[in-house]
């Protein structure tokens, strides 16, 4: 019997279609040398958020390491900086969802056996199929087995043996036939010579090392809050079911102060706006500044508070004492005839991506509302739904958040006024 291996590799991912929504985790050990595939690991695991799923993927992977191995030393390889930080010690990890992942993970090896490094996210497909053939899974209502996975598929079509252990087992041929089928090449290594065939797994698996970032130019949304509306000073309550209202008198000069700034710097390449009017207005005159034109992104309006629509802080708590409260306390809770937070928190995740894989490398206006900012910049910090409480946001303001390919995000700007004074 050969001698078990005294380093493995583990890459590991996870994801969530909706933040939260139907999650699935991904998980696979390699050999360092050969990059072969030992073991894989996939599983649907219902609602869950991405830091869930990609915590999950990581326990699954290590357990798949120990049971190969549970002497040698593994290097996990990720693309999320937030699982590689948190898990190297250079993170504090506070939210409550992870505290316990991030435990269990911790207790599957002895630290010392364990390093953590960070890749981009091409460099880790073969977790994130597995992932998303496990989502895929659940969604049909059975879970992920085997057979589902591509890289069985492509090594049994090349292969008359085809049991999974060509693949996920101790023949370095099997994996290397594999890799070539996905990467589309038609040809097949030469089983009669192994040599070759490690030849063509070397070359076709990253070297295992320190990987550095190529982030790339992100998308950037600088996000413009609407001028003023007759509500605006008052401080009541206009969301997206109330009525609707135009730009004040000031409102305008606060538009046009801003298409003047903008213009000025000369980096914005596209504008979006929520439907609502007093966005509209405020994009159109920008649009007017810099000779581009406007896209309309539902996505982006503002909450729906509901009865709330048009009453002050205090007419609300004097009318709707229990909304209230409940809404204080929790981001589920919902304006009679209204939309949680929550609800909101995913629309405009939705939006986010939408733009950011649409606008890759590139730096759009979004002109939206007090909510939606708010809550594009806590998804970015990564900070808790409370935190949309703590952010001031003035009417006519910009902030800025950069979205990288390897999925995070840099808060750049919040709440300038500069251009109003």
């Amino acid at each position: 019997m050969a001698a078990p291996p005294s380093e493995l590799v583990v890459e590991a991912d996870g994801g969530s279609r909706g933040n939260p929504g139907p999650a699935g985790y991904g998980a696979v050990v390699l050999d360092p040398v050969s990059g072969e595939p030992l073991a894989e690991a996939a599983e649907y695991i219902g609602t869950a958020t991405n830091n869930v799923a990609e915590y999950r993927g990581l326990i699954a992977g290590l357990k798949a390491a120990r049971e190969l191995a549970p002497e040698a030393s593994v290097r996990v390889r990720m693309d999320s900086k937030l699982v590689v930080e948190q898990m190297s010690g250079r993170w504090k990890i506070k939210h409550p969802d992870m505290k316990p992942l991030a435990a269990e993970a911790a207790r599957i090896f002895p630290a010392s056996q364990v390093r953590y490094e960070w890749i981009p996210r091409e460099r880790n497909k073969h977790a994130d199929r597995l992932a998303n053939e496990a989502m895929d899974a659940g969604k049909r209502g059975r879970p992920w087995q085997p057979a589902d996975s591509s890289v069985i598929r492509a090594a049994s079509a090349t292969d008359t043996d085809t049991s999974a252990a060509r693949v996920v087992g101790d023949q370095a041929a099997g994996a290397a036939r594999a890799r070539a089928a996905l990467a589309g090449d038609g040809s097949s290594p030469d089983t009669g010579s192994l040599p070759d065939a490690e030849a063509t797994a070397r070359a076709a698996v990253p070297s295992v090392g320190w990987a550095t970032a190529d982030l790339g130019a992100p998308a950037t949304l600088v996000l413009l809050r609407h001028g003023e509306t007759a509500l605006t000073p008052q401080k009541r309550f206009s969301g997206s079911g109330g009525s609707d209202p135009e730009l004040s008198e000031a409102g305008r000069r606060q538009a046009e102060a801003a298409a003047a700034m903008l213009a000025a710097r000369g980096t914005v390449q596209e504008i979006v706006t929520s439907p609502l009017l007093r966005c509209r207005q405020t994009a159109a005159a920008i649009a007017e500044r810099l000779g581009l034109d406007v896209q309309v992104e539902q996505g982006l309006r503002e909450a729906d508070f509901g009865a709330w629509e048009g009453l002050s802080f205090a007419e609300v708590k004097e009318r709707y004492p229990d909304d209230l409260d409940a809404w204080l306390a929790s981001p589920k809770a919902a304006p009679t005839g209204g939309e949680s937070f929550s609800a909101v928190a995913r629309r405009v995740a939705a939006a986010r991506d939408r733009l950011v894989e649409r606008h890759a490398g590139r730096t759009v206006l979004a002109v939206t509302h007090v909510t939606p900012i708010k809550t594009l910049v806590r998804l970015a910090l990564g900070a808790p739904p409370e935190s949309l409480f703590r952010m001031e946001l003035s009417a006519a303001s910009l902030s800025a958040v950069a979205y990288y390919r390897d999925g995070n995000a840099s808060v750049r700007l919040l709440n300038d006024t500069s251009h109003l004074r």
